[in-house]
């Protein structure tokens, strides 16, 4: 029996800083546990952490990987990182080097036996640690997930180890390296530097994704030409250092402006050259090699509009885009890339699901847990709980989906899930008002029953699944009408096929909403808001459907709704701060003192706190109630009921905690 952890991210504990890595270098920290060739667990640590796109280091993840499956770090065989060792050596060095107060480690290797240790509390043996190099960790997820014999493989993202994609031949289980992209020719970069005239930034590529169907490509065509040159054998050449030559016919956008037709425009150029650069190399190599199967990976390979382009070209019979495809997906391959590695006699397990995380409690303690919130919701068991999700989707409800064990990677798949009618076009804006709170244009998914899916959509002749939601097909002209709430304004959906074998709960309720509706089809969308990450345990969807207006909440086999309360019904909750949020006061001369709520990751943004609110949570420990600290800092009946208010609006930005 053989074991293997791969893991990705930082270094720092929560509420460290000390091995600072920016988040451009080391981000979406992740851990999946590899058992005789097959994934048995994996998590990205932001579900655990709740912050997007986490840093720190992965320890925790492991943890609950291990966790899991019911076996010590002892039992691993290789804990693999997703980079070379060369490459982290230097990163230590050089982090050393900026800041002396870092402790005085030279190597990856040693870094990697500080991550272990000190979440573990035991030593490894060095011959256990493995480094992938970050290119072949993203190849390898790729291709030994796609089930392929035979495949062309590319991965393509912002840069790893010096690298910015690659492009590899898949054969009898073992690939052939073809070419590597440098960072010079980043397409990952390009798109990023592009964006910041949206307004947006690092992890904001898919918004710009969404935004360019509204515009017209052929504006802008001529500038954007003057960044990138197709050359011959699949070869191209990027400018990246005339990016802000597009001032020419671009005025950046600041943040939350309203966006110009420019920008529209020069969304499109921009995902239009993107697709003609990437269809370049790929259409080289598909004559090169004469392979008709595609796996893809790294960030850019989120690019679902891409992605359909390539579907749609004829090019292959199948693509395979692995649905953890951005650096969290490193960690997939790292662990993957080890097991061959001690057992290359030993075949990767094809990927048939993704729904590796946590489990929801068996029926007793999840009947406890919800329990627990019973002055806020009502709670009942449901003897068929599809049906019950399926009549409230028919009758126009937007509700709040989970089941079994969450999601690895960006999309919510039917087990974390807000799911809604997919036809009526106003429940675009319903949803956004009342839970996303998210740029309005930005669409939403379909998932189809993967036996109808041709009814609905333009499907290939060789390919008609597409389980991850990671590829854009075209709405069939006639059912554009009727599926307004997740047709895109160009008549693409980024659709989501569903099957029994995979995910038999989920397919129950959308055959039943196709009973109710003669639409095997719900609109599914990640659950969560706009400050957090997709939830992941009982609790994070709870306060989730708390803190938004999500008419109800379906959990395991029951139904949640809220109770119509008044404010003091919030008193006995008891209030606590996230690990990442601290309490800062500063005197401006001249000024009343300044009371904030800062965040220590992602840029230490603020909110700004009353003098009685900011009175009130420092004494927020988690032990006592909110009716607690009011009788403790003094505060009467009359200000209570704006201050539970506040404290709601600060429970929703998930800068407080309140639990039972």
């Amino acid at each position: 029996m053989t074991w293997t952890l791969g893991f990705s991210g930082g270094v720092d504990g929560p509420g460290e800083q000390v091995y600072d890595f920016a988040s451009d270098v080391l981000h979406d920290s992740a851990a999946v546990l590899v058992k005789d060739g097959e994934v048995v667990a994996a998590i990205e640590l932001e579900r655990l952490n709740r912050i997007k796109h986490t840093n720190k280091s992965a320890g925790p993840a492991m943890r609950f990987c291990l966790e899991q499956a019911g076996v010590g770090i002892e039992a691993i065989d290789a804990i693999a990182f997703y980079a070379t060792e060369a490459i982290a050596d230097r990163y230590v060095r050089q982090l050393r080097l900026m800041n002396d107060a870092v402790p005085d480690v030279r190597t990856g290797r040693e870094i990697v036996h500080h991550i272990v240790e000190r979440e573990f509390g035991v030593g490894i043996d060095p011959s256990r640690i493995r480094f992938v190099p970050h290119h072949v960790a993203h190849a390898v997820s790729a291709y030994h997930m796609s089930g392929f014999e035979t495949a062309l493989v590319m991965t393509i993202d912002g840069e790893g180890d010096g690298v910015s994609g690659t492009v590899w031949s898949g054969q009898g289980g073992a690939l052939t390296a073809l070419r590597s992209m440098p960072e010079a020719h980043s397409l990952g970069y390009l798109y990023r530097q592009v964006i910041r005239f949206h307004g947006y930034a690092m992890f904001d590529e898919y918004k710009v994704m969404g935004l360019a169907p509204y515009g017209d490509a052929g504006r802008f065509r001529h500038l954007f030409e003057t960044l990138y040159e197709l050359l011959p054998d699949g070869e191209y050449r990027l400018h990246l250092d005339r990016v802000p030559d597009l001032y020419e016919g671009v005025t950046p956008r600041r943040k939350g402006e309203a966006f110009a037709q420019a920008h529209l425009d020069l969304a499109a150029s921009l995902q239009e050259g993107l697709e003609i650069i990437g269809s370049h190399v790929v259409r080289h190599f598909a004559a090169a090699t004469g392979h008709r199967h595609l796996c893809l990976a790294g960030g850019v390979a989120h690019n679902c509009s891409m992605n359909g382009r390539l579907v749609y070209s004829g090019l292959f019979d199948r693509v395979f885009v692995q649905p953890a495809a951005h650096d969290a997906g490193c960690a997939l391959g790292a662990a993957l890339a080890a097991q061959l590695e001690i057992r290359p006699d030993r075949p990767v397990a094809p990927l048939r699901h993704v729904f590796w995380g946590s489990d929801v409690p068996p029926c007793s303690a999840l009947a406890t847990q919800l329990a627990a919130w019973q002055a806020l919701v009502t709670v009942e068991p449901q003897e068929d709980v599809c049906a019950t999700a399926a009549q409230l989707i028919a009758g126009q409800r937007v509700i709040g989906w989970v089941q079994g064990r969450s999601e690895f990677g960006p999309r919510a798949l039917g087990h974390r899930s807000i799911l809604a009618d997919p036809r009526p076009p106003e429940h675009k804006d319903i949803i956004n008002r009342m839970v996303k709170k998210r740029e309005a244009y930005r669409p939403f998914a379909p998932s189809v029953l993967a036996d109808r899916v041709g009814e609905f959509f333009v499907v290939p002749p060789t390919q008609t699944e597409f389980p991850y939601m990671s590829v854009v097909l075209q709405v069939r002209p006639d059912k554009r009408d009727l599926l307004g709430a997740v047709t895109h304004v160009d008549g693409s959906a980024r659709v989501q096929t569903v099957d029994r074998a995979s995910n038999d709960r989920y397919w129950r309720l959308i055959d039943e909403v196709g009973r109710l509706t003669g639409v095997p089809i719900v609109l599914n969308t990640s659950f969560n808001n706009h400050a957090e990450p997709i939830v992941d345990s009982v609790l994070d969807a709870i306060v989730c459907f708390l803190t938004t207006d999500l008419h109800a909440l379906v959990v395991g086999d029951f139904l949640v709704e809220k109770r119509d309360v008044t404010w003091e019904a919030y008193l006995g909750l008891r209030v606590s701060l996230p690990p990442v949020i601290a309490l800062h006061t500063s005197v401006v001369p001249g000024r009343a003192r300044v009371c904030e709520a800062r965040v220590s990751v992602n840029g230490g943004k603020s909110t700004a706190l009353s003098e009685t609110l900011y009175s009130l949570l420092t004494g927020a420990d988690g032990t006592r109630t909110l009716g607690d600290l009011f009788e403790a800092t003094g505060i009467g009946p009359a200000e209570q009921p704006a201050i539970v208010d506040q404290i709601r609006d600060l429970w929703s930005a998930r800068v407080v905690r309140l639990e039972p």
